[in-house]
């Protein structure tokens, strides 16, 4: 019987540590390190990257923090953040996971780290069902992997079911359904794993398996499952079976190692515990999509550390001033829901738009963030002239004026994040573009407005971000017909990051899109520089947008690019260093054959604060928004 799940961590000391307070902080990630360890170890199967990925979700964790609205949804969204690490791992690690090691040779390992399931055996000594539990999970699906190892702990009381479903992003309800499956799936995958083992094998068997490779997979559990539904031989194998529940829900917590240290941790993201300082580490590239909401993934570029527990367990130090000052404050949102992993610049229109076009939310027009000692300084000063280029676009939110600045913007096409533009009148040089902005944007009043604008129609927004979309491929990937339904030239979902790597949300969305025989028209990318050095930062951004062409060779529009660093909390380049990239920028992109069009982030600025944007009014320009005036 499942136990009483465990509170999560009291409010009081969330709060404490979302404000930088260190004894908070220590608390915190003492309390949460096993449910971290325990649901990175056994989705990774035990694998020796699992201290790394524990660690650099410890890292998220403390860096997101500060935004962190919500301290009792705590859990769920931590939850979240270790799920999402764990993706990410199992993208990178894929070809060299070893799933071959049968059960009987754990003892033979020589390091049981390497196999999750052995080691679970040796350390437990499992009854012979709870071994075939442990074999059948190596069957099962990569997503409802997952999902038993969320499922696991809520059996063994360390999670509740609106935990578990938060951290999918389902409903309680579509949770149930997915876990009921899941432990379909298991209970098939038992009965496979009872007729390889079973001695002698159906000869039957034996011939289906003689091209098998050894390898557990979700195609060749269903073509064992479908051999044992019709044989004589093998039917009557799920006899006695017990139930899953019974066989897991006693089992203890995996220990989480002694050199796991979640002091030696916060050291490290404090800057303290010997890790160089951020002048002595090295100018990070800014090419990976760049938006560092979402952090960098080891062997990337980013600003290396030293190293917080023995062997190769390697993590990115990333020192965060914002932990140690109050929470961030400023700047409007249109989410309520728990913030993500790391800062956040946009935060596009609602996942559940409103009916009536009046009160369509619009993105926040500048990251929450302190002012920077050089802010944007402003100016009703018009440019020499306005220029119009084709490609020239502009992303757009409500504020006074909007409609008087898009005009003399000199934006030839912008988006507002929707299929709509309440409140903003498109000026007759220019075009507007609808998108589609999630799951829940996929409605027949949504698609219906897309279709009365224009040939193009964006796709999904950052499904790769926790706080926008935040859509797995599979979802995005279901939806997908509906989108090419509305007859539009079709862009891809925008990633945040990670468009050009072979693994990455993009890249499996567009093989399961090519697979299936989906239509992407063009690549919709992101991207957000920290090199604040003109030259270096075109350069960046020129090879993330090549290295992406020559992935997919399609068509990329740009639509969301500025000069922000998110490597140590939300940083902004100079008035004249913003608008020194934007002439260089456009230029570049212009000249580039295979960038159809790019949106700078954005039209709307606030006057006391600094930002990328444009306008902050209907009239007054900022220094990058004359240079954008001026861009050919």
């Amino acid at each position: 019987m499942t136990e009483k799940p465990r509170s999560g961590p009291d409010a009081g000391v969330v709060t404490a540590a979302c404000a930088g307070d260190r004894q908070a902080l220590d608390h915190l990630l003492t309390q949460c390190l096993p449910l971290v360890y325990n649901i990175v170890g056994r989705a990774l199967n035990g694998h020796a990257d699992v201290d790394d990925v524990v660690q650099e979700t410890l890292l998220r964790m403390v860096r997101g923090l500060p935004k962190l609205r919500d301290p009792a949804a705590f859990r769920s969204w931590l939850v979240a953040i270790t799920i999402r690490q764990v993706r990410d791992r199992e993208q990178t690690r894929a070809a060299d996971r070893d799933r071959r090691a049968h059960l009987e040779d754990a003892e033979a390992i020589t390091d049981p780290a390497l196999d999750f399931a052995g080691l679970t055996i040796l350390r437990l000594g499992l009854t012979e069902q709870r071994r075939e539990v442990v074999e059948a999970t190596r069957w099962l699906d990569p997503d409802d992997q997952e999902l038993l190892s969320l499922w696991w702990l809520e059996e063994t009381g360390e999670l509740e079911r609106a935990e578990l479903a938060g951290a999918l992003g389902l409903s309680d309800r579509h949770a149930s359904v997915r876990v009921q499956r899941m432990k379909k799936q298991m209970e098939v995958s038992r009965v496979v794993v009872r007729a390889l083992a079973a001695a002698p094998r159906c000869t039957e068997l034996e011939e289906t398996a003689s091209t098998w490779d050894g390898t557990p997979s979700a195609l060749w559990r269903k073509r064992f499952a479908r051999h044992i539904r019709g044989c004589g031989v093998c039917q009557g194998l799920d006899a006695g079976l017990l139930p899953m529940d019974r066989l897991l829900s006693g089992l203890p917590l995996v220990a989480v190692p002694t050199g796991l240290d979640p002091a030696r941790v916060l050291n490290a993201v404090m800057g303290e515990g010997g890790s160089s300082s951020p002048a002595d580490q090295p100018v990070h590239s800014a090419h990976r999509g760049s938006r560092r909401r979402h952090g960098r993934r080891s062997g990337r570029s980013g600003r290396m550390g030293k190293q917080v527990v023995g062997g190769s367990a390697a993590v990115a130090v990333v020192v965060v001033a914002a932990l140690v000052a109050p929470r961030l404050t400023g700047g409007s949102s249109s989410t309520t829901a728990v913030a993500s992993p790391a800062p956040v610049v946009s935060v596009a229109p609602s996942p559940t738009p409103s009916a009536s076009p009046s009160t369509s939310p619009s993105p926040s027009p500048t990251p929450k963030a302190k002012p920077s000692p050089s802010p944007s300084k402003h100016t009703a000063a018009a440019p020499a002239h306005i220029a119009s280029g084709a490609k020239k676009g502009v992303g757009v939110w409500t504020f006074g004026g909007v409609s008087q600045a898009l005009a003399a913007s000199g934006a030839s096409w912008y988006y507002t994040w929707s299929t709509q533009h309440s409140g903003v009148t498109t000026p007759s040089s220019g075009s507007f573009v609808p998108m589609i902005w999630g799951a829940k944007s996929v409605t027949d009043s949504s698609l219906a407005q897309a279709r009365s604008y224009g040939p193009y129609l964006l796709g999904f927004n950052e499904p790769d971000m926790a706080q926008q979309s935040n859509m797995t491929v599979d979802q995005a990937l279901q939806l997908w017909p509906k989108l090419m339904a509305a007859g539009k030239i079709l862009g891809s979902p925008a990633v945040a990051y990670g468009g050009d790597t072979a693994g990455g949300w993009l890249d499996r969305f567009m093989s399961g899109a090519e697979a299936k025989g989906y239509r992407v028209d063009f690549i919709t990318l992101h991207w957000y520089g920290g090199d604040f050095r003109t030259p270096q930062a075109v350069d960046q951004l020129k090879s993330y947008l090549a290295a992406v062409y020559a992935r997919y060779h399609k068509p990329i529009w740009l639509t969301e690019y500025a000069l922000i660093d998110f490597s140590q909390g939300t940083r902004f380049p100079s008035a004249q260093q913003q608008a020194d990239f934007v002439t260089a920028s456009t230029k570049a992109l212009d000249g580039l054959p295979y960038v159809q069009r790019y949106a700078w982030f954005g039209l709307g600025a606030d006057a006391s604060k600094p930002s990328s944007g444009l306008f902050t009014d209907g009239t007054t320009t900022t220094a990058a928004g004359r240079a954008f005036q001026s861009a050919d």
